[in-house]
């Protein structure tokens, strides 16, 4: 478990991940110093999710820990910032209205099921992180954050199938697996969004 304290550091380095790759100097400098914490070598999944506004902007992430947690966050900022194909390219123009949060995940599990019904009373909706996987190569994720947006079971897993490129009821065919996840999630202060990009 990461503390509050170390959180927040990775969330500074998100953020300045982005900035130096758009040629700025950082507005909350990472030491080097406070990124030697060996909670940091650890393997686990990461995302980061990047808004501006109500509006998502950006997110991206690796469900296993193929990397060093640090490597991870370095990685996935650039990612959700400039490689997210549902978006364009984030700007320096925007970066003042930018708000960043990290998710550090733990070790997805399968959830057994029986029927397609169980799942309503399996999946605890704001802690579980879903992974679906479905016929052929199709396969989709949700944060637990998603469950501020969509907080019903059914409609969470409708729109998860959609997101797998299936059909939003291809879950109730018993067509689909489901794995589980739990995340720790860290973000900015409200205040640091108007942060200024000098």
């Amino acid at each position: 478990m990461l503390s509050a304290q170390q959180g927040r550091t990775l969330v500074r380095l998100a953020r300045q991940s982005i900035e130096q790759h758009l040629g700025k100097t950082p507005s909350h400098p990472v030491s080097d110093e406070e990124l030697n914490q060996p909670a940091f070598t650890e393997k686990q999944g990461v995302f980061v999710t990047l808004h501006k506004g109500d509006n998502l902007r950006g997110c991206i992430g690796s469900l296993i820990g193929v990397e060093s947690i640090v490597d991870g966050i370095k990685r996935n900022a650039l990612n959700a910032a400039f490689h997210d194909f549902r978006f364009s390219p984030l700007t320096e123009e925007e970066l003042p209205l930018l708000h960043v949060e990290i998710s550090v995940l733990t070790e997805p599990a399968p959830l057994p099921y029986e029927r397609a019904e169980d799942l309503l009373t399996l999946l605890t909706p704001h802690q579980d992180g879903v992974i679906l996987e479905g016929p052929g190569q199709a396969r989709a994720t949700f944060l637990p954050q998603v469950w501020q947006q969509l907080p019903g079971v059914e409609q969470f897993l409708e729109h998860l199938c959609r997101k797998a490129g299936l059909d939003a009821f291809n879950w109730r065919r018993g067509e689909v697996r489901i794995s589980t996840y739990q995340v720790q999630s860290f973000e900015e202060p409200p205040e640091s969004v108007t942060a200024n990009d000098h």
